[in-house]
């Protein structure tokens, strides 16, 4: 937009009429400033003095003092505004660029155009310009009622100061406010909402339900037949920890032949998925509490999406090249605890991992909501070896037997089959006589297998069931939070014990 015009071409532009640029103002009067701040709220735009709002022109006093009065309306706005005032012929014209530092307020309130109107805004209007403008930083708002002494998750918080290699010099009151999880208000210590959303018990947690992250998998391509299904309710790391869990557990496995050995890996690659995953999590606009993070498996594909399109500052166009943070705070942290290992390279590493596997790179959608989808690899039946922890099909080397007759596996030292549940581990064999370890629940699996072999090691569970040694720790270190079990003796040496109705 030209700060200046001809005659001729204001001519023209008041023969196009009002508009979302283009205000008219027969004279000077208090809403000017109504309609200026507007559009610096806006996109910019051209206020013309001396015109009706039928486009008559009727001309206006254009000497210095008339054109003193009006820079002394423009001077009310706040923050200062640099707008261009320029005389054309018998008429006044205001230039008026975006702001570069929204939201201008007037005398009368805050502005913002609309169609050829300036419409006052209204609190929550407010509220969502400021948000929409990246003006507005839900994970560094202090929680007056969240106060840090009444939920407070210990073992979270030195899971968290472990990953980041932080030491325990400083109390925790004081960390807790260095890294921008809390603040003091009136003497007491409160969280703010990054700081709730990482370190406090949120299962079933009122103040951050929007927070759930929610995993399915479905039969077919459409959102008809749900096969499995999560809620998970814990704070930012446990959640993330336990999508990809899901994840591992209902994706498919294929095994390659490399030289004289067969190697098993996920239909995807899982540190693009981790990455996904984190995104949403890190990324989400917790300000919008009707919706969840989805992690979503589908027959063709797995989508995972979370509320909130592209943040302010991030186009279309500059995508995957540029890095803004929604919620800098959030992001912090998990760059802190190595969940992210550089800002604005998620994207490109999940583009990499794809190529490297010679799969179809994800795709990516912003419609309000953000989404990433991995198509999934057409597989053929003599290449799958699993499904997370449902085998589906027969492979047979010197060490492994996979049958889909009855599910059984056996490599060496471990073996699993349907007839009830077996599960041999060197030397130990747990037997359930009428579910299988997936049925019956992972946990409740666990609790078995300590009953049968008190001095079953973790890394031992973790082959048994399937699962990464991450995510067994996670539910044994749920177990032992919820009482139900103990581990006596030294970490490495010890034994399990099952806690039964409070008792040993």
């Amino acid at each position: 937009m030209t700060n200046t015009l001809n005659a001729q071409e204001l001519d023209a532009l008041v023969r196009s009429g009002e508009s979302y640029t283009l205000e008219f103002k027969e004279r000077p009067d208090k809403s000017l400033a109504s309609e200026v701040s507007a559009f610096a709220n806006a996109s910019g735009g051209r206020v013309v003095i001396g015109v009706t709002d039928q486009g008559v022109v009727v001309g206006t006093d254009t000497s210095n003092a008339a054109r003193s009065r009006v820079q002394d309306t423009l001077n009310a706005i706040e923050p200062r505004l640099q707008t261009t005032l320029s005389v054309v012929e018998n008429l006044i014209v205001i230039t008026v660029p975006e702001g570069r530092k929204k939201p201008y307020s007037c005398p009368q309130g805050f502005y913002l155009r609309s169609g050829p109107n300036a419409q006052k805004m209204k609190r929550d209007d407010i509220v969502d310009f400021l948000h929409a403008e990246g003006r507005f930083r839900y994970d560094t708002v202090a929680r007056e009622e969240l106060l840090v002494a009444d939920n407070f998750n210990a073992d979270t918080f030195q899971d968290f100061l472990t990953k980041a290699n932080i030491t325990g010099i400083l109390s925790r009151d004081t960390l807790l406010i260095n890294l921008g999880c809390a603040k003091l208000v009136a003497g007491k210590l409160v969280y703010t909402n990054a700081g709730g959303l990482f370190f406090r018990n949120n299962q079933d947690d009122v103040a951050y339900l929007q927070a759930k992250v929610i995993c399915a998998l479905y039969k077919g391509n459409e959102k008809v037949i749900i096969l499995d299904a999560q809620e998970l309710h814990g704070g930012i790391m446990e959640n993330i920890e336990r999508a990809l869990i899901f994840l591992q557990r209902n994706l498919r496995m294929r095994y390659v032949i490399s030289g004289i050995r067969r190697e098993n890996i996920p239909e995807l690659p899982l540190e693009a998925l981790r990455e996904a995953v984190i995104n949403a999590i890190c990324h989400r606009d917790y300000a919008e509490e009707g919706a969840s993070v989805m992690v979503e498996i589908f027959d063709n594909r797995v989508d995972i999406t979370n509320p909130g399109g592209l943040p302010k500052g991030v186009t279309k166009e500059n995508f995957g090249t540029v890095s803004v943070a929604r919620n800098g705070v959030v992001a912090n942290l998990l760059h802190r605890a190595h969940y992210i290992e550089k800002m604005g390279t998620g994207i490109l590493r999940m583009q990499r991992a794809a190529d490297a596997r010679k799969i179809p790179a994800p795709t990516f959608s912003f419609d309000g909501f953000f989404r990433i989808s991995f198509p999934r690899p057409e597989l053929a039946a003599d290449e799958i070896a699993s499904v997370g922890e449902n085998i589906v099909t027969r492979v047979e080397t010197e060490e492994t037997r996979v049958e889909s007759t009855g599910t059984r596996v056996e490599t060496g030292e471990a073996r699993v089959e349907n007839t009830g549940t077996r599960v041999e581990i060197g030397e130990t064999r747990v037997e359930i006589p009428d579910a299988k370890a997936e049925d019956m629940g992972t946990r409740d699996f666990i609790l078995a297998a300590i009953r049968d072999n008190p001095l079953v090691t973790t890394p031992d569970l973790a082959k048994a069931t399937g699962m990464t040694l991450k995510g067994m720790e996670w539910h044994l270190r749920k177990l032992r939070d919820e009482k139900r079990i103990i581990h006596v003796g030294p970490t490495k040496g010890g034994r399990w014990e099952v806690v039964l109705h409070g008792l040993l």
